[in-house]
């Protein structure tokens, strides 16, 4: 099973997938734009659990920060279980969020385990692509 990307995503989304009993995982900015996707899905279908875990996420911090009785909450992962397995979203801090499926047999610690250690190398890689600069945004 490989990726489908618009970028290069497949170093993000491969490893999820050996995760046992892991079908499918999609790789998306906050605002629910697809930036890639494994192989169990269709380009639509991607789009799909796209725009819809981006809506998921907004509710539930929308949720946790009437639950808090503040003004807003970040989310650090929502997990649904479902009579046919679970997802997994986990948002990174950088504007972009990784959601996973697993069967009803998957281990969920393993696959939280792995998509937060694939969410940790996104923000990784994203500090090292960071421009460097001063406070204008001019390089130094």
């Amino acid at each position: 099973m490989t990726s489908r990307e618009a970028g290069d995503t497949a170093w993000v989304l491969e490893p999820i997938l050996e995760v046992p009993q892991v079908v499918a995982a999609v790789l998306l900015t906050r605002d629910g734009l697809v930036t890639g996707y494994t192989d169990a899905l269709e380009q639509a279908s991607a789009e799909r659990v796209a725009a819809i875990t981006s809506t998921v996420q907004g509710a539930c911090r929308t949720a946790a920060a009437a639950f808090a009785d503040r003004d807003r909450a970040e989310v650090r992962q929502v997990v649904i279980e479902s009579d046919h397995g679970y997802v997994l979203i986990v948002p990174t801090d950088h504007g972009t969020c990784v959601a996973a499926y697993g069967t009803g047999e998957v281990r969920l610690d393993l696959l939280a385990h792995r998509v937060h250690s694939q969410v940790a190398r996104l923000g990784e890689k994203a500090m090292a692509a960071a421009p460097r600069g001063g406070d204008d945004g001019n390089p130094a």
